[in-house]
């Protein structure tokens, strides 16, 4: 099982009371630590204001942050936890991760979900529609996704997002394209679409007990549509509490993950953003839980 860290950006408070170069130069730092402990990849939140009441408190953005990141660093994997569909037009998002894949060296991930933080919908003026409307404009957003990081032009219409034989050149440097994750833990409709047009699910807070038995419902929304189950990835995020519990308890924690059948977890170590020895002792931990870091057992 492979292991992802979310790096601190702010969203959860680790950064209250910070000056924003501090902040960021702290971000920098544990991406640079990620990579060096074998970790496999580095993530972002897409969120614009905190949580779980809005402050006025640093949160760096999800994709200019990213970005800055690849340039930063040269193996991991690079990915969003999740992009909200409704933030941005959804041929823009494939246009900016090809770029980024082509930035990175070929390392990006397309990570995308509906959203639900309806304080930054309001805010930002994104207005907040309900489920129904927010679970179609993700199916728009993959569908068109998934046509620009192909070949060819790309046409689509649906209810809430549409292209016109619009170009991606380039497509990223991946083949036979960029992968794409979408998040959620909705069993009809967000796992359907991921058996659809996702190379990996990412679910969110599942306890290894809850992941086993998920497993078969997300092999069943796969074997729907004749897609062999076991190419779909399925990843975890861990709850930030549930991961922060370290020694025994956390290598237990992480067991539980590999034997429940997670290709991939990923957490925030809220700890990190001041505490030079977390990722340290959370890497021991992940590898006396058999996990893979760096290639290594």
């Amino acid at each position: 099982m492979r292991v992802g860290i979310i790096v601190p950006q702010g969203w959860t408070g680790e950064y209250d009371g910070w000056e924003p170069a501090a902040a960021w130069a702290r971000t920098v730092a544990v991406a640079h630590e990620a990579e060096g402990l074998g970790f496999d990849s580095l993530w972002l939140f897409d969120h614009l204001q905190t949580v779980p009441e809005p402050t006025d408190e640093i949160t760096f953005e999800a994709f200019t942050g990213l970005t800055a990141l690849a340039a930063e660093t040269a193996r991991v994997r690079l990915g969003h936890l999740v992009l909200c569909a409704g933030y941005r037009n959804p041929a823009l998002v494939a246009k900016m991760i090809s770029t980024l894949d082509v930035v990175s060296g070929g390392r990006a991930e397309l990570g995308i979900g509906a959203g639900w933080k309806e304080d930054e919908f309001v805010a930002y003026g994104f207005g907040f529609p309900p489920l129904r409307t927010r679970m179609e404009a993700l199916e728009d957003a993959l569908e068109i996704t998934a046509r620009l990081l192909g070949p060819g032009r790309a046409t689509y219409s649906g209810p809430t997002a549409s292209v016109h034989g619009a170009i991606n050149v380039p497509r990223g440097l991946q083949e036979p394209r960029i992968p794409i994750l979408v998040g959620g833990n909705g069993p009809n409709r967000t796992w359907r679409l991921a058996a659809r047009f996702a190379d990996e699910l990412n679910l969110d807070w599942l306890t290894p007990d809850e992941l086993r038995a998920a497993v078969p419902v997300i092999a069943s929304r796969c074997e729907e549509i004749g897609r062999a189950p076991g190419t779909l990835r399925v990843s975890v995020n861990i709850g930030r509490e549930a991961s922060e519990i370290e020694g025994p308890a956390r290598v237990d924690l992480l067991r539980g993950y590999v034997d429940a059948g997670a290709d991939r977890v990923m957490t925030l170590l809220t700890a990190s953003a001041s505490d030079d020895g977390a990722l340290q002792r959370f890497a021991r931990d992940c590898l006396a839980a058999g996990c893979e870091l760096d290639g290594r057992q």
